[in-house]
């Protein structure tokens, strides 16, 4: 019944629209589960088609800076910011999405190890024999709480990170590393791992997700129409299903 009630809510409010299009989408995998969930509602709402590239951050600075064009593209809030100053996405359409959390897994059915302090975290770290981390911004806040715990020396020959657009749980479920840490987002529904739980609370840190509209835009309005379905207060239940918090 929600679902019927966002979709139908959805129809009323974009009922302006005269004419379906086709968007074309450019995002980091962070928000992907609950994007795609409330994607499939705006199709059903407005008419619209949603194509969408997921990749790493890495790889979407590449793809943006070899020129190729879309409507919308969705990455971490500075990173948008960085592309409006590059030229990339207009100046002003920023819009917030979704924010999270970083989080711990190990292989699925292994011991859960204590992560429930810094003095814990730092303990369980030391005893891993690998641990993985991502190219993205959980990645690059990771190398620095290892640096926080005093640890970063200890560990830095046990550490594997993930290229660009490859998850760490991959990592976790092949056994390459025995513990990774990821966007919980990016943990909670991966197959053959199992969540451990978010970094403990004076070392956590959330990323904000946003969404900025390319300067190459051809469904410009469309697009805008997209950010405004994603970030309305009925999308919230949605976003925290899927491991992350609404941006208001």
């Amino acid at each position: 019944m929600k679902t019927a009630a966002i979709v139908a809510a959805g129809a009323l409010l974009f009922s302006g629209v005269a004419k379906a299009a086709e968007i074309k989408v450019l995002s980091t995998q962070a928000t992907q589960q609950a994007y795609l969930e409330l994607v499939e509602q705006f199709e059903k709402a407005t008419g619209h088609k949603v194509a969408t590239v997921f990749t790493g951050t890495l790889n979407v600075q590449k793809r943006l800076a070899d020129g190729e064009a879309y409507d919308l593209i969705i990455m971490a809030g500075p990173a948008i910011d960085e592309q409006i100053g590059l030229g990339k996405a207009i100046a002003g359409s920023r819009a917030d999405f979704a924010k999270s959390g970083t989080g711990v897994a190990v292989r699925k059915g292994a011991a859960k190890p204590d992560i429930g302090s810094a003095a814990a975290l730092k303990k369980t770290l030391l005893a891993a024999k690998s641990i993985g981390y991502s190219t993205g911004p959980s990645g690059v806040y990771m190398l620095g709480v290892f640096e926080k715990l005093g640890i970063a020396g200890d560990i830095k020959g046990r550490l594997k990170q993930t290229p660009s657009g490859v998850f760490v749980g991959t990592l976790i479920a092949s056994g390459e590393t025995e513990i990774g840490f990821q966007q919980i987002s990016e943990l909670v529904h991966f197959p053959g791992i199992d969540y451990v739980g978010p970094l403990p609370g004076e070392l956590q840190r959330m990323t904000m997700f946003s969404a900025g509209i390319h300067t190459g835009a051809k469904q410009a309005d469309a697009a805008k129409a997209l950010v405004k379905f994603i970030t309305a207060p009925a999308a919230a239940a949605v976003i925290r299903k899927h491991g992350l918090e609404p941006a208001q």
